[in-house]
């Protein structure tokens, strides 16, 4: 399980009216927020810190910054079946911590941005690198956004040397404005991994005997490491819209994402918020999201019935491929929400939201029905800009 990043010192950049030779600071914002994620069951519990800055100069000029840490701990599934002697549950306790520098510059019609970050875990480290460009034309009805995206991750796993993952992105989209109350977008992805794609936490059981001379066979259950390709080819299109409705004061945001890759999982997500601004100063948002993916190619629950004579201690990505992950099987998820902001003034505001989460399997390819869990999301921010 990927489940950190590591501390770094955020910019620190004076607060004055000017920064630099000529360089003048038109704006800056700062972000906090707090999340607690809660699985039910004594499940997985993240607590989460998330800390925001960017400074907007007046030559086109904006960087950005963002620090994260995560708490987690509690029980996660091996993806050995339950009520067996081979332990269903397994207790996980790890901080992840991770920075994102961003820095963007406006050319005429066309915005650069430059992005790097780093996270780390205890047996996890990722760099990431991005380049991007938004092109305004048609007097800025149109926004047309591209880049790529570079990833770089070491993974350490038990009896081996660190292992290594690469993955890459380009992306794609287009922003229309329609009126002026309507915009409607589409963005493409195409991405590609490849390395070491195991989750080292995942197992998978098969039945198995002990052979004595004398004595009938002794049945035993035994659990080996999961066996994902070594790559991963995916693509995810997303549309979306959004309308105000000036007389409601509100307006509906509405996106739909399908995603599929060639381990043969195909997702389809939909998703609608509702923007419901109250008075001066209040904002309500109710939101759901639903989400439905089948099962990976390789995904079973056991063994049992996979040509394989010795399962290898180190898959190394060959095959046969096999996997018991639940999150690799063919299930549903769906997320209902509420999001409240309220304005101090015109510079301070302050946010809280809840979201109940749920999963469950579909089909004859789903995990048992204890690998999949309610949880409960609490998020709390404050924002300020000047």
């Amino acid at each position: 399980m990927n489940k950190n990043y590591a501390i770094y010192s955020p910019v620190i950049l004076p607060l004055t009216t000017h920064v630099g030779a000529g360089i003048a600071l038109d704006n800056h914002r700062y972000d906090l927020s707090y999340q607690v994620y809660q699985e039910r069951a004594d499940r997985i519990r993240i607590e989460s810190y998330y800390f925001r800055t960017q400074f907007d100069f007046d030559n086109g000029t904006t960087l950005k910054f963002q620090y994260l840490e995560d708490a987690i701990s509690g029980a996660s599934p091996t993806g050995a079946l339950p009520g067996n002697e081979q332990s269903f549950l397994t207790e996980i306790e790890d901080v992840r911590t991770g920075v994102l520098y961003a820095l963007s510059h406006q050319f005429g019609d066309h915005t650069v941005e430059a992005e790097f970050s780093r996270s780390s875990e205890d047996d996890y480290l990722s760099y990431g690198f991005a380049l991007s460009d938004k092109w305004e034309l048609n007097q800025k009805n149109t926004t047309f956004t591209y880049g790529v995206n570079y990833i770089d991750d070491q993974v350490t796993v038990l009896g081996l040397p660190d292992q290594g993952k690469k993955s890459y992105d380009l992306f794609a989209g287009v922003t229309q404005i329609i009126d002026k109350n309507t915009t409607v977008s589409i963005n493409f992805t195409m991405g590609y991994s490849e390395g070491y794609l195991n989750d080292p936490y995942k197992l998978i059981q098969r039945n198995e005997t002990i052979n004595f001379p004398g004595i009938p066979p002794i049945p035993v259950v035994n659990v080996y490491s999961e066996n994902r390709p070594d790559s991963r080819l995916r693509q995810v299109l997303q549309l979306e819209g959004k309308h105000f409705f000036e007389k409601a004061n509100a307006s509906l945001d509405v996106m739909l994402r399908f995603s599929n890759d060639d381990y043969g999982v195909f997702s389809q997500t939909a998703e609608v918020e509702w923007r419901q601004g109250v008075g001066d100063s209040w904002e309500i948002n109710p939101f759901m999201r639903y989400y439905q993916q089948n099962a990976a190619d390789f995904f079973t629950n056991t063994l049992n019935n996979i040509a394989v004579v010795n399962p290898p201690t180190y898959p190394d990505g060959s095959g046969p491929h096999y996997s018991s992950d639940y999150r690799l099987s063919s299930f549903n998820a769906l997320s209902l929400g509420l999001r409240l902001r309220y304005e101090i003034n015109e510079n301070i505001s302050m946010s809280a939201a809840y979201e109940y989460y749920t999963m469950s399997g579909q089909g004859s390819d789903q995990a048992p029905s204890q690998a999949y869990m309610d949880a409960d999301i609490w998020t709390f921010g404050l924002n300020a800009k000047f």
